[in-house]
């Protein structure tokens, strides 16, 4: 899904990258691919596993450019298999937002949880107050149509102009 909403050489974030399996994929693509993730033995997997991206260890609460060692802002971030979820709580605005930070304007951010998880209300609040415009929602990664009572989200994220 985020390889065709993008064209070749772009610049993806891998936010909450694990084992690297998803960053390894887009750079496989042919996408620029930095996958951060805080657990340091998560990050050891992808360095030894996926050759090619770039792997950081960062808290997403603390995410910055600079943190993962980079100028260039992204055109697109990922955070596919629950991350948000697992994100500290009450860091919830704050992660939106540092992924908002490191984002090109009209770049876009994909977010994907299970709704048992999450409160798909409670994360529309957070992504607005992170300053996040929805733009899309499906109940499935292969972009079957929303409805409220589906099991899992995934949500498309716009960084507006300003």
């Amino acid at each position: 899904m985020v390889d065709a909403m993008l064209p070749r050489g772009a610049r993806i974030l891998d936010a909450g990258c694990g084992p690297g399996r998803t960053g390894a994929w887009l750079f496989a693509a042919g996408h620029e691919v930095v996958g951060v993730d805080a657990d340091p033995v998560l990050i050891a997997a992808a360095v030894e596993d996926h050759v090619g991206p770039i792997w950081r260890m960062q808290d997403l609460s603390k995410l910055t450019l600079e943190s993962i060692r980079q100028s260039a802002l992204f055109d697109a971030a990922v955070l596919a298999g629950n991350v948000i979820t697992y994100v500290a709580a009450g860091t919830e605005v704050q992660v939106l937002a540092n992924i908002r930070a490191v984002l090109k304007p009209d770049g876009f951010a994909v977010v994907g949880f299970h709704t048992a998880r999450y409160d798909v209300h409670e994360f529309d609040q957070h992504l607005a107050e992170a300053g996040f415009t929805l733009e899309s929602r499906f109940a499935t990664w292969d972009l079957r149509p929303w409805k409220s009572d589906a099991d899992f989200v995934v949500t498309v994220l716009r960084n507006p102009v300003e």
